[in-house]
């Protein structure tokens, strides 16, 4: 067994998201195609793990904590795929319940902004070549997209006043 698989192994015998993310790019420079998806199929497993005995033991995420941080990643990774399929309703949902799950303003307001935009229908590209403002978000290394344009803020102040 490749050091690598031996790596991703205990990870993710140990329940560590975080450490899958540091082996990332290892995985995508040495994996074939199916056994990448495997790979992020078990982040996203995990992450599924972490959030139902998050929300079981009814506690907020930490940004801080290196596991809750890498669970969020995950979770809004999987969003945006679900967003990015036009599955908006699953989308939403699950930027609802990111809004919720973080102690993290800044987080959350991000996710809530996101769900207004989904609910509105707007489309993946839309939202990402004109809401969203992504020079911005690589600017401040943030994995999540928490810098919105003043179009998206137009839109969203026009849907509060309805």
């Amino acid at each position: 067994m490749s050091s690598l698989k031996e790596d991703v192994l205990k990870a993710q015998q140990n329940g560590d998201i975080a450490k899958l993310y540091t082996l990332q790019q290892r995985a995508q420079d040495e994996l074939n195609e199916d056994e990448l998806g495997r790979f992020y199929a078990n982040i996203l497993d995990l992450a599924l793990e972490r959030l139902t005995e998050t929300l079981e033991s009814a506690r907020v995420m930490d940004m801080d904590d290196v596991q809750d941080f890498a669970t969020l990643q995950a979770l809004y990774e999987y969003a945006l795929e679900h967003y990015s399929a036009s599955k908006h309703t699953d989308a939403s949902a699950l930027f609802e319940i990111l809004g919720g799950l973080s102690g993290d303003e800044d987080f959350s307001t991000s996710m809530k902004t996101h769900q207004v935009l989904v609910d509105a229908d707007i489309d993946f590209e839309i939202f990402l070549n004109e809401m969203a403002d992504l020079d911005e978000v690589e600017k401040n290394r943030s994995f999540y997209i928490n810098v919105f344009t003043k179009k998206a803020q137009d839109l969203l102040d026009d849907m509060k006043a309805d």
